[in-house]
């Protein structure tokens, strides 16, 4: 902890002026950060479609289908 101390004593005021002005930009750059908003944000959603009520269906032929292959590659193997 001393040495800290001392390294803060020995600081030229160049390196304080420095240290000072990087604090400030740092300060406000932090307050310019907008979050987004969530309306305009979304543009990406624009034309796509809300999954049907037959959804549940495409998966269960996807697990069969995948399910097939994995059975095949098992028996083609042995």
């Amino acid at each position: 902890m001393a040495l800290f101390v001392r390294q803060d004593e020995n600081r030229s005021e160049l390196q304080k002026q420095v240290a000072t002005q990087i604090q400030e930009r740092a300060r406000a750059k932090a307050k310019e950060a907008e979050l987004p908003d969530g309306i305009t944000d979304s543009a990406y959603i624009k034309g796509t479609k809300q999954t049907t009520g037959l959804a549940w269906l495409w998966a269960i032929v996807a697990i069969l289908g995948v399910s097939v292959v994995i059975y095949l590659m098992i028996k083609s193997g042995s």
